[in-house]
């Protein structure tokens, strides 16, 4: 072989695996797409946390996110949204399984697609039964069941849980799981997202019920106005006052004294994780083995300010 064919040879073989190289780079460059489906309503503080950790996730790995949620909390339309994600065949699917009825068929038609699911929030119970591959959340009904408990070791020996979306299965689980923690002693009162509806309900309901002396209430939508009713009354020493999840008006309540906990289901990581797990998964087939809770706690006026640090943060 002359000189000039060994030099023609070296520099095909050399092109080649350049090519070759910057073909897996490519390769291994491209993006994940995941879709992210909430009935988070935008007026929830809850969901921009959500989306936050979300975001944050898909910026570490590297993958795309498509965040999508109804503008009411609307089944009807969360499967519209869920369905048109499973179209768009994306890498990854995360979905917030709030309606068995509504998103079970949805979910599995992804799953028959060799789409990976991964539920958030609600419908951790259920969900695997449709192919999703694990649950992100917390035990919506031991939460509430533990609502109870922490009132009655307060002195509080009948309450009443507000429900403003009554229909979503992971807000039902909590009252269920309040009023069985409270052996019967409580009931259900089912609301609007409007806040003056909440507040007069509340107000009307416990004018009724002398003896009622515990409410819950099921996230900022509702504790918002509630501790506004029990201000404009000044009765907010007369009642023990709870709630689940965060905002900035629940963390400064907490801290002045006009709520007395509010429960921590830690809802960051709800967005944050299931990108990074659904990433593994993709890249190198790695899943937690087992679903991932990620509450409940107990946000008090002791550890309040320093979860206010964090809620500047878009974290809590």
């Amino acid at each position: 072989m002359t000189r000039l064919s060994q030099w023609l040879l070296a520099s095909t073989t050399a092109a080649a695996l350049m090519a070759g190289a910057a073909q897996a780079q490519e390769q291994e460059q491209a993006e994940n797409r995941f879709v992210m489906v909430t009935h988070g309503v935008p007026s929830d503080p809850f969901w921009s946390v959500v989306k936050n950790g979300a975001e944050a996730a898909a910026d570490l790995v590297g993958a795309t996110l498509e965040y999508r949620a109804p503008s009411t909390f609307d089944m009807a339309r969360m499967r519209q949204l869920v369905q048109a994600a499973v179209a768009s065949a994306p890498d990854g699917l995360i979905v917030s399984f709030t309606d068995e009825d509504a998103l079970g068929g949805v979910v599995q038609n992804a799953v028959d697609n060799d789409i990976p699911v991964i539920t958030i929030n609600s419908g951790g119970d259920v969900s695997r039964d449709y192919g999703a591959r694990l649950h992100i959340g917390q035990s919506e009904y031991e939460a509430g069941r533990r609502a109870a408990e922490r009132m009655q070791e307060m002195g509080v020996e009948k309450g009443v849980c507000i429900n403003h979306e009554q229909g979503n299965q992971g807000l039902d689980q909590r009252c269920d799981g309040f009023v069985e923690g409270f052996d019967g002693n409580a009931e259900q009162l089912a609301t609007t997202y409007d806040p003056t509806a909440i507040r007069n309900a509340i107000v009307a309901y416990l004018n009724e019920n002398s003896d009622v002396r515990g409410v819950l209430t099921l996230g900022a939508l509702a504790a918002d106005p509630m501790i506004r009713a029990m201000r404009d009354q000044g009765a907010i020493d007369m009642f023990t006052l709870g709630t689940f999840d965060l905002s900035p008006g629940i963390l400064e309540a907490l801290e002045a004294g006009e709520l007395d906990f509010a429960i921590d289901q830690q809802q960051y990581l709800q967005g944050y994780l299931p990108v990074t797990f659904l990433d593994q998964y993709v890249k190198n087939g790695l899943l937690p083995a087992g679903d991932v809770p990620t509450g409940p706690g107990f946000v008090t006026q002791e550890n309040a300010s320093q979860v206010i640090e964090l809620s500047k943060q878009g974290v809590r």
